[in-house]
């Protein structure tokens, strides 16, 4: 009898965002689990999984404790004898688990971020701090060391990095410079995050007065929060604003990425494996990122894109000027930056390790 996995997440995205636990689940179809997926009918992903010959439960919890929650997700795996329950988010981790009490099945959680778990916060026992736990899911050995801090059994956390596929990001068109306003010469550095605190922006910001007008470097930040209004104050009248190109949400993130000549992730604290770094290295553009988290992980440092301290403007704006002053080396880190990511994130590599979780979990 095949392995049989309920996933329940949401995948109510948009058709260019590609999730790539979405396509490890189609993966793991494809290689004779038995896959059902508990997230949005309607959305596009729900289509995909559909044509893979996945059964799909239009449903997502609708707050992290909820009673009919608990009770639609019991019954689905009463009907369904499901071997596995794998959770990604909380409101589907802190339901599921109570849906599971009782129930022959093993719980698996996905954690993406380091933080915000403590054995002496009750709240996380409703989540990955839960007996009901069997395996929590790491997306980098950053986020599982964090976590062991915090769990009482060790063999809980486990790592598996999110596989990434290079065809992907085949026929991605870069934006031209001219229709970003920015000089033809000009060494391009993007900045592509939500501008929440700990993704370190005022800190950029800091590097690009420290950088002045000496070296042509030009900056573009896009995502939400990063619009002129927001972000022109922290330079403080500065000529380096000319310079800087804020054009918040963007529906073409790839394709700014991909005009650029260097990217920056000036994160403070609590990165998991950014996605916005993976794109980066995917499509061939040198990343510069700051120790904190899995950045390290995928970033070997003066190899496939730069790794400087957070928190520290004088080093970030040194590491943004060695590769504005060294364009070839640049270049050079932006391929290597692809090859890593082709060869040591691979999707098929996370299928694989988790179907090995799950024999295992089932073995033990």
């Amino acid at each position: 009898m095949a392995l049989k996995v309920l996933f329940i997440g949401n995948y109510d995205i948009p058709v260019h965002n590609i999730r790539p636990e979405a396509e490890m689940i189609i993966g793991l179809k494809a290689r004779g689990v038995d896959v059902e997926v508990m997230t949005q009918g309607r959305c596009w992903y729900a289509g995909r999984m559909r044509e893979a010959g996945i059964v799909v439960h239009d449903y997502v919890p609708p707050a992290k404790l909820s009673a009919s929650a608990v009770r639609t997700i019991r019954a689905c795996l009463r009907r369904g004898r499901h071997d596995i329950l794998h959770l990604f988010n909380n409101k589907a981790i802190a339901n599921g688990n109570l849906a599971a009490i009782g129930l022959p099945v093993k719980v698996v959680t996905y954690r993406g971020q380091t933080g915000n778990i403590s054995r002496f916060d009750p709240s996380c026992y409703l989540t990955h701090l839960s007996p009901c736990v069997d395996r929590i899911v790491c997306v980098s050995n950053a986020v599982r060391d964090d976590l062991l801090r915090q769990v009482y059994d060790r063999r809980k956390p486990v790592t598996i990095y999110k596989g990434h596929d290079i065809g992907w990001y085949t026929g991605v068109q870069a934006l031209s410079r001219a229709d970003l306003g920015v000089p033809a010469d000009a060494f391009l550095v993007g900045c592509v995050a939500n501008n929440r605190p700990r993704k370190g922006v005022p800190m950029l910001m800091e590097a690009a007065r420290t950088l002045g007008t000496a070296v042509p470097v030009h900056f573009v930040l896009a995502g939400h929060g990063m619009e002129a209004g927001i972000l022109m104050p922290l330079l403080d009248g500065h000529p380096v604003g000319a310079r800087c190109h804020f054009l918040g949400h963007r529906e073409d993130a790839l394709e700014l990425v991909a005009a650029c000549d260097a990217t920056v992730l000036p994160a403070t604290k609590r990165e998991g494996l950014p996605k916005t770094v993976i794109e980066s290295m995917a499509l061939g553009v040198a990343p510069i990122v700051t120790r904190t988290g899995g950045s390290p992980e995928l970033v070997v440092d003066g190899e496939s894109g730069l790794v400087v301290p957070p928190g520290d403007a004088a080093a970030l704006a040194a590491a943004i000027t060695r590769l504005a002053e060294h364009r070839v080396q640049a270049r050079a880190m932006g391929g290597a930056a692809r090859a890593r990511i082709a060869s040591r994130f691979r999707l098929v590599d996370s299928i694989d390790q988790h179907l090995a979780l799950y024999r295992e979990l089932l073995a033990g």
